[in-house]
This record gives structure tokens, sequence and C-alpha cells, in this order.
């Protein structure tokens, strides 16, 4: 093809026999591309070396904004998470744009695509649910810092609590209380994704580690539940029968409160330890053990890496939070 100067979208899509619109979802990563569509958009895009990110920002500049994407933003560890991100960007031009995403279908990545589409300098996500290759092509038109994802990428920076760390220092808490029948509860979705390094999954291979290691591989119990906020009573009937557990270790924080309710409720001896720890598990009343990532530090970090990359670091930064253990009433010695 014949042409001088730098490729357009026009070009792309010409060569590629589609539309202009069309070239732009494939850029983008959007729902609904086929993979026919996509291959000849890539395989035009290379061809004329065309590069769709350098271009639109040179276009439009900067807009100082910030997309911070947030999945369940009713959930407490979140919400510190939020706290630290607007504390890093208060000192700066930056205003941040939030969207949350209360449902799976939303956390497929089409809430990123609105971000990108509203033009913001970088974005910040929470996004567990969505796959490398789709992050890997929105970081190739923007920069990205995704939070508790364990992938080792060039494309975009990480940010994660060590869950592997963070699940050895509650084990070795409940087995040094003498526990030894510790059951292990699991959002359901959130846990053994091809292809995704989730935390849950993590704490859950941790879990089962520690466990074997500990001579007791064939007392571990891995009980999984729906997602969502609340522990359904087949979960709780799971989790207490047939032999009732002394201990059980759940892997995020909201599930932990409604399963320390559920063994209060029935007047059972039965410590429950969670993870995220935030300000209401601390609460006199509640009281409950957590794992502490420090929802604030791991919000700032991603800010500052999200502004080191707007500002030209091309290089993936992945950095961990080390978590610390915060042992409270909810847990005891077996009696």
């Amino acid at each position: 093809m014949a042409r001088s100067g730098a490729a357009t979208i026009v070009d792309v899509a010409r060569l590629a026999g589609v539309s202009p619109a069309a070239v732009s979802k494939v850029i983008r990563g959007a729902y609904g591309v086929s993979p026919s569509m996509r291959e000849r958009v890539e395989a035009a895009i290379e061809q004329l070396a065309y590069r769709p990110r350098v271009a639109a920002r040179a276009m439009r500049g900067s807009t100082f904004s910030i997309g911070i994407e947030l999945p369940h933003p009713g959930y407490h560890f979140f919400t510190t998470i939020l706290q630290g991100a607007t504390a890093a960007l208060g000192h700066t031009r930056y205003q941040p744009i939030v969207v949350p995403t209360a449902t799976e279908a939303e956390r497929d990545g089409r809430a990123l695509d609105l971000l990108a589409d509203r033009q913001v300098d970088g974005i910040v996500a929470v996004s567990p649910l969505v796959s490398p290759d789709r992050l890997e092509r929105l970081a190739a038109r923007i920069p990205v810092v995704l939070l508790g994802r364990h992938d080792r990428t060039a494309s975009y920076d990480t940010v994660t609590g060590d869950d592997v760390e963070g699940t050895r220092q509650v084990m070795k808490h409940l087995l040094g209380l003498g526990h030894r029948r510790i059951a292990y509860l699991v959002q359901e979705g959130q846990a053994a994704m091809p292809g995704i390094r989730t935390p849950q999954e993590t704490r859950m291979e941790q879990y089962l580690e520690h466990m074997h290691r500990a001579g007791l591989g064939a007392a571990a119990r891995v009980v999984r539940t729906v997602d969502g906020d609340v522990v359904p009573e087949s979960a709780v009937e799971a989790l207490l029968a047939p032999e009732r557990p002394t201990a059980i270790l759940v892997g995020r924080h909201e599930l932990a409160l409604e399963m320390l309710q559920a063994v209060t409720a029935r007047g059972l001896d039965v410590s429950v330890a969670g993870y995220d720890d935030t300000c209401l598990a601390g609460h006199p009343a509640i009281s409950l053990t957590c794992v502490d990532q420090d929802g604030v530090e791991m919000g700032a970090k991603a800010i500052r890496l999200l502004l080191e990359r707007i500002g030209g670091r091309t290089e993936a930064a992945h950095l961990t939070v080390e978590p610390t253990l915060k042992a409270r009433a909810s847990t005891r010695p077996v009696r």
C-alpha cells in the first residue's frame, strides 16, 4: 500500500477490510470482537507499524484524569484502597474517575473500556476476572496498574499483597493455638481460573500446603461458596459437618464476618480468621483475627506507579505490600 507519513486508523481499516470503528474496538480490547477480525486488524497494525496510543495521546493531550475500577464498591477493603489512591492524587492535578463494577458481567473488561473511552490518562484497576490478553491489549494504548494480580508482564504494572506470607502467618497462628481441624472457605469464581493468578487461588494453595506440611493433609477441607456478600446456609452446614472444624480460615473479609456471625449465633467454639483487615474487624464487638494487607498503602503505591508510567517509564514494576497478622478474640486455643 503506497502512502506517505505515519499510518492512520483509516489505513489500518482499509488494509484489514473493516471499518475504522472496528479497528478502534480491537485496539481497546472491546467486547464482541470476533477472533478473525482481531487477527486481521492486528496483522494490519503490525504491517503498517501503526501506533494508536502515541498518536491518540499526541492529538488529545492530557485530560488530567485517572480511572479507578473497583469491583463490589461496598466491600470494606476496596474502600481502603480507594482512600489510599485518592490521597496519593491529593497534591497532583489529576482527578479520579471511579467506576464500580457490581456484577460479574461488568467485570469482564467493559468497565475498563468505559474508562479508556473517557480518555483518562491511566487506569488503576482491581480486575481479577479480566484475561491477561485483554489487559495486554489495553496496556498497549494506555498506562495500566493492576491490584491483586500476580501477573508477571512487561506491559502493565502490578501491586499485590504477599499472599504466600500472609497465609503462612495466619496458618502458623492457628496451628500454634493447637488447631488441627482447620477448614478453608473460598469464594467460587475467584479461584483456579485458567491463565489468572488471583489472591484467592494463592491463599487456598498455601492453606493446603501448610496443612500437608503439618501432617494434616487428610484433615484439610475446602468449601466453596457463591460470589457475593453472604455465606449461604448450605456452605455453613458443609463447613460445620460432618466433623466440625475447630478453626475456619476465610479468604475474604466480608465472608469472614459472615462466618463469625454464623458460628456465634450457633454458640459454637470455632475460631474464625479472615483476610483484608479493616477498622470494622478491629471493633471490640467483632474482634476478628485478620491478615492486614494495608489497602491504603496498596492504593497509594498503585497511583505512584501509574504517574510514573504516565511520566514516561516503560519498564514494568511489580510491587508487593508485606502483610501483618492482627490476632484478635475470634481465634482461641483449642479447648
